[in-house]
């Protein structure tokens, strides 16, 4: 079987390098001489003629005797290379080098989640037209497994003409594992063996699974194990894919590989690009020291949409990643399917979880439960790795703590150590939030309400019992969607003045193609093989959106990266299926623009939602020299020499489908293109954030012809700090909408602690 390129796994930036002037310089350099890789990031035009190719240049001038890995000549200018702190930091003197970076290490953050976005069956961006089969969709991960049907290419027309990439081979993986779906693949490794790994086939299913909620073709009678049966279909199963390998199962990611993927995909001619890697730890690098931030800033600088999950560190406020304003960064919620599953109490109580486990049940017997976390030994409380005693919990019914360790991989140390079921208990941190598994054996994983309830009846009874029950799959779920707990929020660490997450996507228990190199769990013991796993995270709301991207961009070629995004967000639903305001999961409570962004995506408005936001490459190239970066680090991102304006612009000013800032009286202007009607007016209504704040548009209209396609309008926001009173997330929010009878179109508003004048 084909195995090429496919980890699972959060994305962290700890570059080595401080930017002063135009240099990056280390600030503490060891004087350690083992080789590492470094990537720098070279001012093209410094050329000098008598070299025929850059990668001339750089390997005369620069990197003699050493070893070049890659060259960078699209989204990036540079190259990557292995040698010595010193060496680097001798190289960074260079008067040609704008930048430096240590090549880091980083890891990866259905059946019915697309109908849950509003698609629906020969309507709209899902009618009989192609809409999609001309869109290449370029995925970031950890490789695919071609043989799935969610990859056939039975019926699908010619590849686009525009396509100029490969299908490059690999580890069991061949040519002819290419077809008109999956139209190229490529893997990235050289950053990946200069660290001393070796790189392997595809030992994991992420990539499988991203790729296929993107683009999957319809595939009948599709389930794991049973559970969410039906026909599993990507978001445009009509759009291609081409695959890029940049992560390694135990391995991770690396910047030097990454950038490569950026730079091969965009001149390969993909429109969109998938990217289920992110940050984690609250660390958020500057956009000149974001390698992502960076690739994919050269990527939609050339009108190539860039999806990117928001991290999965939620629901701890400020834990959104991937904050780049030209990124569309993509939070996860709920949809309306669950697993439900029970304990049933020896004292007759029954609590509510989920599982998707699908092995032999306990067909009601009740077994003795231990919590090994009473003893208050942190390790035994979350069954780590040879933590638990089996004369303790042979034939018993486990409790475990969430955290530290994979959920499946409890269970499997519960049943090495001979125990009958698990039960997984959240914690505090986790909250009401939770995920089916794919269990070794029986579990039922509980809130933390319910958690604490288990463990309160084992500390007070004498004997306690319990036993799980295993319920299948229930549609309908009502409250949906709600944003999940795991799920990145906000506000945005880096530059507040723009609302990260952008939005959210289905990434609760979303079904998708899997590989069959791993079983459902990814554990190496576990034998069991399945087409289609079950699996959560931001990296599955990623390709949701990932997917639409294409679907819009095929109804709507001539619009930019920005366009798209703006139709999405200026959409979104932020109510449920009950009509009421979406809640967070972590809490119960109603959710805020932290955690949902502009709201949940809803594709059958997206397609025509009347206005949209453009936001052009000078855009940013202003915001960025509002934020103040000077030319010379603007250069490291954009790759070209700029120039910022006199007057320096207001970061809040740039175009953005959404506003945040902390005021006490600020004005922001905003710019609209009509895409609706041709002769239209909108009008204008104001959600004020509430007491203490006034908020005023001017003009309160905006007329549209022919001649006239764009507007612009003034929104003055005024806070009167004696009466302002802020939310438990230290901010208030409201939205500006405009309609025109027909089309709403809607940004979230956010107003948090004031600033002087």
């Amino acid at each position: 079987m084909a195995t090429f390129l496919s980890s699972s796994l959060p994305l962290q930036f700890l570059l080595l390098f401080i930017l002063s002037g135009s240099i990056l310089l280390t600030q503490s350099l060891s004087t350690d001489q083992t080789l590492q890789t470094f990537i720098f990031r070279i001012d093209s035009q410094s050329k000098p003629s008598i070299f025929p190719t850059h990668y001339h240049w750089y390997s005369s001038e620069f990197a003699t005797p050493l070893q070049i890995l890659h060259t960078y000549d699209t989204v990036f200018h540079g190259f990557s290379a292995t040698l010595s702190p010193q060496q680097a930091a001798s190289l960074s003197d260079h008067p040609a080098v704008l930048a430096v970076f240590e090549d880091k290490r980083h890891e990866l953050h259905t059946t019915r989640s697309p109908q849950f976005l509003g698609l629906r069956n020969q309507r709209g961006l899902w009618s009989d037209s192609n809409y999609g089969s001309d869109v290449i969709i370029g995925v970031f991960d950890t490789g695919i497994w071609p043989e799935r049907r969610s990859f056939s290419d039975l019926n699908i027309g010619p590849v686009p003409s525009k396509w100029k990439g490969v299908c490059q081979t690999g580890v069991k993986f061949s040519q002819n594992n290419c077809n008109k779906k999956i139209i190229g693949a490529r893997f990235f490794s050289k950053g990946h063996e200069a660290a001393a790994r070796s790189p392997g086939p595809d030992a994991d299913g992420h990539g499988t699974h991203t790729a296929s909620t993107a683009a999957g073709r319809y595939a009948f009678r599709a389930s794991m194990a049973g559970y969410a049966s039906g026909i599993a279909k990507g978001v445009a199963p009509k759009s291609r894919l081409a695959v890029y390998k940049v992560c390694w199962k135990n391995s991770g990611c690396f910047d030097s590989d990454i950038l490569a993927a950026f730079d091969a995909a965009v001149n390969d001619g993909v429109d969109v690009i998938s990217i289920s890697i992110g940050g984690g730890d609250g660390i958020s690098s500057p956009y000149y020291l974001d390698p992502i931030a960076i690739g994919s800033y050269g990527a939609v600088s050339r009108g190539v949409f860039v999806s990117s999950s928001a991290g999965n560190d939620g629901p701890n406020g400020m834990s959104v990643t991937n904050l780049a304003p030209w990124v569309t960064t993509v939070g996860a919620g709920t949809i309306d399917r669950n697993f439900p599953a029970e304990v049933v109490l020896g004292d007759g109580r029954r609590l509510s979880g989920v599982s998707l486990y699908a092995g032999a049940p306990l067909s009601g017997k009740m077994y003795p439960v231990v919590y090994p976390g009473k003893s208050g030994v942190l390790s035994t409380s979350l069954c780590m790795e040879n933590s638990l005693d089996p004369s303790l919990v042979k034939g018993k019914i486990v409790i475990c703590d969430r955290g530290s360790s994979a959920r499946v991989a409890k269970g499997l140390v519960v049943k090495k150590a001979g125990g009958v079921g698990m039960i997984l208990a959240n914690g505090i941190s986790n909250g009401e939030g939770l995920v089916g598994d794919a269990h070794l054996l029986p579990t039922c994983a509980l809130g933390s309400d319910e958690g604490d309830a288990v463990k309160a009846y084992v500390s007070a009874g004498a004997n306690p019992t319990a036993t799980l029950n295993f319920k299948g799959t229930i549609l309908g779920i009502k409250p949906a969607p709600v944003v999940a707990s795991f799920s990145g929020r906000g506000p945005n660490g880096l530059n507040p003045e723009i609302l990260k997450p952008d939005l959210i996507a289905p990434g609760v228990n979303i079904l998708a193609a899997w590989t069959d190199a791993v079983g459902p769990t990814g554990l190496d013991s576990d034998p069991r093989k399945t087409e289609f796993n079950i699996l959560s995270g931001t990296s599955m709301a990623c390709p949701h959106v990932s997917g639409a991207a294409g679907l819009l961009k095929s109804a709507h070629p001539d619009w930019s990266p920005a366009m798209i995004r703006s139709a999405m967000m200026t959409t979104a639903n932020i109510i449920d299926n009950r009509n009421q305001p979406m809640t967070d999961e972590s809490t119960g409570k109603a959710s805020t623009p932290y955690d949902f962004g502009a709201g949940h995506v809803s594709l059958d408005r997206a397609m025509d939602p009347g206005l949209v936001y453009d936001i052009t490459n000078d855009d940013y190239v202003n915001f960025l020299c509002g934020i103040g970066y000077g030319p010379k680090i603007i250069q490291v991102i954009t790759r070209t020499p700029v120039k910022c304006p006199v007057r320096k612009p207001l970061p809040e000013n740039l175009n953005y489908p959404s506003t945040s800032k902390g005021v006490s009286r600020k004005m922001f202007i905003r710019t609209v293109t009509n895409v609706g009607q041709t002769n239209a007016v909108y009008r204008v209504n104001i959600e004020n954030p509430g007491k203490g704040v006034t908020v005023s548009v001017k003009p309160a209209s905006l007329s549209f012809s022919a001649g006239v396609k764009k507007r612009s309008f003034v929104v003055t926001v005024t806070a009167d700090s004696k009466n302002l009173v802020l939310g438990d997330s230290g901010a208030v929010f409201g939205a500006i909408s405009w309609s025109d009878g027909k089309h709403v179109v809607r940004s979230p508003l956010v107003v948090t602690q004031l600033e002087p004048l």
